[in-house]
């Protein structure tokens, strides 16, 4: 009996080490609500996952709290989109390297009657100016995520300074934003995958789409190691290089909803 026991409770212990040594192997990423709510990462996570065995554990906030997240050493990686911010976070040493990963566009959506006439809109910015004159209710995140600092600078275009009772800034992610513009029948800027992923539309639609100024460019930044030797570069690295890799490319490349292709690689 003794035997045994010693036997078991040496596999035990020999379970326990491999469970620990495997848990060691995922890193955190910092990402965007829109990465998360689209249903990217259920198509890309295992994919790589299954290629290096290294697990990643999503942490889905706006851009400025994922910044403020590695910034503090709080994430091994980030993958976001505020192409200004990522620069100005490389520049300040907070990150070693960025890439661009890919892209796609935001949207403006409102109700289908289209109250403030936007969709005849000839810019993005006279659009934005057409719903402030209409004083026609707006949903914003306001949670200084990619998506809230690209709607501010539109704003900044079309000469408004948003404020009234019109302008509704939530603190909310991409997919609650929208489930109140919904249930308000309010304008709403989105990126185009999170719209589509959307599943409680009720009377939005898409109303106005292809201006330049809404192209969505997504970036993965390594973190500093100088400034945070603790994380784990060695994995995040790994992360990194797939998603610029011929294999992860394709794999973004691959992810559809409703048949719709929702971001377009682009690594340099």
């Amino acid at each position: 009996m003794k035997t045994t026991l010693a036997l078991t409770l040496a596999g035990l212990t020999s379970m326990g080490l491999a469970f620990s040594a495997y848990a060691d192997d995922y890193i955190t990423l910092a990402s965007t609500t829109s990465t998360e709510n689209s249903g990217l990462f259920d198509a890309l996570l295992p994919q790589f996952e299954d290629a290096t065995n290294i697990e990643v554990r999503v942490v889905a906030v706006g851009t400025g709290q994922a910044f403020e997240i590695a910034r503090r050493g709080d994430a091994d990686s980030l993958l976001v989109h505020d192409t200004a911010g990522e620069q100005r976070f490389v520049e300040n040493g907070y990150a070693s390297e960025r890439a661009d990963v890919m892209y796609n566009d935001f949207v403006l959506i409102g109700p289908a009657d289209d109250p403030a006439n936007i969709s005849d809109a000839q810019s993005a910015a006279e659009a934005f100016a057409a719903i402030a004159n209409a004083e026609a209710p707006f949903t914003s995140r306001g949670d200084d995520s990619g998506t809230n600092r690209a709607e501010l600078r539109l704003w900044e275009y079309a000469g408004v300074e948003p404020d009234g009772d019109w302008y509704r800034e939530l603190g909310s992610g991409m997919g609650p934003t929208l489930n109140t513009a919904a249930a308000m029948d309010a304008y709403v800027m989105s990126d185009r995958a999170t719209w589509v992923a959307f599943g409680n539309p009720q009377n939005l639609t898409l109303l106005f789409e292809g201006d330049d100024v809404l192209f969505n460019q997504y970036g993965s930044l390594l973190i500093s190691e100088e400034k945070h030797p603790h994380l784990k570069h060695k994995l995040a690295r790994q992360w990194h290089d797939w998603l610029i890799s011929e294999d992860g490319q394709q794999a973004i490349a691959d992810f559809r909803v409703d048949g719709q292709q929702l971001f377009f690689p682009n690594a340099k």
